[in-house]
């Protein structure tokens, strides 16, 4: 074993899932549609103009069975135990607990899963992350109330995470919503209905006002389930959660540097300074009166706000993007929700994500001085088509990814000083792509048998990967080349 890369005892190594690209099972037990279940194969998010929450007939929608975790988690989970994972990170289908969003009662059946599912992680010795809104809020919420800039949420969602923190109230780490600083992507377009934030649209409306508005609604839900986290788990921590991706100027040109400095603070830093540090910072109310935007903040909110800080960052990491303020020079460049153009210092995989691992070690750094608060990495993958032909799938690529990116973790631990709760492997067994909705870019230590069109045996098999990181974790990075 190389002793150069062991981490600190007790660091969590696990992997991350997501409700609505994993369980399947969309309408069994009480579930209630969300508005996952109405992304068809090839869109993207919601971002498509004719996007309604209406079920057509003949239409694929990979996320209604996804890979039928719902049927197979114990058999998923023994495998992660396998590994030796010391901890999972998973969603709450909001659909499973209150079907609508709004009911009187919650579904017994909903909450009966996810204690099994607790029951079978505990078995393994497997740590749970529960993150409580992962990109699935009902439909109903969306078509009865308008999304998230109806007030009303702020009560429905503090009903629903007060059902999860007496029901599960023996879970440690909690997240409230996942990469919540995506709803941003939805001010430039014309798609009638944003996923991240359930805004209906009609023409003429002022797309950024609605959508800091239900933003600011999110914070308020956040302080409150901070409030409430605290008040009933003792001990446990709850944190918020960004998609980072580290944007670099292109140039040294000081217009691509300024341009850069704020395009950082607008779509990721924004969302993490509000609640750790309890207060809107000085540019925002600038930001809104340039925009033509008025945000209706209540004095008792901004004071919840400021009294109920998270405990720690959570984010995901897959590439950085190169920022240019003439990107017409340059060749674009492909990116998880925010795109720039082509690092050319940078080799990417085959859809377009350029991979950095010195990046995350920079992004650790940048965090953690800017916050100073523990951190927790709970999605960093590579997806690639694999090729399932051969007798043992040979995912090298995969491991050269993450063995490059442990390292960096380990550098800004142990090296810089970073104080980092965990690592948690994005898809550790093939689910649906948030982005498109295939099958085929797959993440997964563990390969299922499905392919983009919806056929397959739903068969686990183990790749290559998956002797790989379960000697990592056995050694607590010790095998770490």
């Amino acid at each position: 074993m190389n002793t150069k890369y062991v981490f600190p005892e007790g660091f969590l190594w696990g992997g991350a899932l997501a409700a609505n690209q994993c369980e399947g099972a969309y309408r069994e037990d009480g579930k209630g549609l969300s508005v996952a279940d109405f992304l068809e194969l090839g869109t993207v998010s919601s971002r498509v103009k004719d996007f309604k929450l209406t079920l057509k007939d003949g239409v694929y929608y990979p996320r209604h069975e996804a890979i039928d975790f719902y049927h197979h988690y114990k058999e998923d989970i023994k495998l992660f135990g396998e590994m030796g994972f010391k901890c999972l990170r998973i969603s709450i289908a909001w659909t499973r607990i209150f079907p609508n969003g709004d009911d009187e009662e919650p579904n017994k059946k909903g909450i009966e899963f996810y204690k099994n599912v607790l029951t079978e992680m505990k078995k393994y010795k497997i740590e749970p992350i529960l993150t409580i809104s992962h990109f699935e809020m009902p439909s109903a919420l969306v078509e009865n109330y308008g999304g998230w800039e109806n007030y009303e949420l702020i009560h429905l969602f503090e009903n629903y995470t007060r059902v999860l923190f007496t029901e599960f109230s023996d879970v440690k780490y909690w997240i409230v919503f996942n990469e919540i600083n995506c709803a941003v992507n939805d001010i430039h377009g014309d798609w009638p209905i944003c996923i991240h934030t359930g805004l209906k649209m009609d023409i003429g409306d002022n797309r950024f006002e609605k959508i800091y508005q239900a933003i600011h609604h999110q914070f308020v839900a956040t302080a409150k389930t901070v409030q409430l986290c605290h008040k009933m788990l003792k001990g446990a921590q709850i944190g918020a959660m960004v998609a980072h991706i580290p944007s670099y100027p292109r140039t040294c040109d000081p217009e691509d540097i300024y341009n850069n400095f704020w395009r950082e603070r607008y779509k990721e830093l924004f969302f993490l300074d509000v609640p750790a540090t309890g207060k809107y910072p000085y540019y925002f109310h600038k930001y809104m009166q340039q925009n033509n935007a008025i945000i209706d903040m209540k004095e008792d909110d901004l004071r919840l706000i400021s009294e109920n800080k998270i405990d720690f960052i959570a984010f995901s990491y897959y590439m950085s993007i190169a920022f240019s303020s003439y990107p017409e020079k340059y060749q674009e460049g492909s990116g998880n929700i925010f795109s720039g153009v082509k690092n050319p210092y940078l080799k990417a995989s085959d859809w377009g994500w350029e991979i950095d691992p010195l990046g995350l070690r920079y992004s650790l750094n940048y965090l953690y001085d800017r916050y100073h608060l523990p951190l927790f990495i709970v999605e960093n993958g590579f997806g690639a088509d694999d090729d399932a032909l051969q007798e043992e799938i040979d995912d090298q690529y995969r491991i050269d990814y993450f063995n490059s990116h442990f390292k960096e973790a380990y550098k800004a631990i142990e090296e810089d000083g970073v104080d980092l709760i965990g690592f948690c492997t994005w898809g550790p067994i093939d689910i649906i792509s948030a982005g498109s909705g295939e099958m085929k870019k797959r993440y997964g230590f563990i390969y299922v048998d499905k392919d983009n069109n919806g056929q397959g045996t739903l068969q686990r098999r183990k790749k290559k990967s998956f002797y790989w990181y379960k000697d990592v974790i056995a050694s607590n990075g010790g095998t770490l080349q």
